[in-house]
């Protein structure tokens, strides 16, 4: 269980960020939890004036990488990514392999692209747990998700 308690993670008073573009990537599935996730990142990067939201939608997790993989082709000023998700278990295997996929995928952009990619994917067993990643038990991680990568910007403007 994932919790926010006695963390660094929720502190951005220092953070340093330049003029940047930020893209999210989100899937059209589990559309009412995608909405509250958008939103809390909207939250955390409306605190940051520098910070130019871009959001693409595309029909599910699995086809995530590839549109940020395309968008990083053609746009080599974007500062981050952001891809947001949400996989309910189910009764069948499919669960595991849309998991698998997208977490495969975004991995491997993480080590080939120049800007960084944020893991925004809720992988719950229920909608009940969803819901308790949108401000609930388990903090909002949309905003996580938008607080990980203003922190990832920051780092990444040390290396160049």
């Amino acid at each position: 269980m994932a919790s926010t308690d006695n963390s660094t993670l929720l502190q951005i008073n220092n953070l340093q960020i330049p003029h940047s573009q930020v893209v999210v990537i989100y899937t059209e599935w589990n559309e009412p939890i995608i909405h509250e996730l958008r939103q809390g990142v909207r939250e955390i990067m409306n605190l940051f004036p520098a910070i130019q939201l871009h959001e693409i939608a595309v029909p599910g997790c699995v086809e995530i990488p590839f549109a940020i993989k395309q968008h990083a082709a053609h746009h080599h000023k974007t500062a981050a990514y952001i891809a947001l998700g949400c996989v309910i278990k189910g009764d069948t295997p499919h669960f595991e392999y849309v998991c698998q996929s997208v977490t495969q995928g975004i991995t491997q952009l993480n080590v080939t692209l120049n800007s960084p990619v944020t893991f925004g994917i809720l992988t719950v067993l229920n909608e009940q747990q969803a819901y308790e990643r949108l401000g609930g038990v388990h903090g909002h991680k949309g905003k996580e998700a938008a607080i990980t990568t203003l922190k990832m910007i920051h780092l990444n403007n040390l290396f160049f």
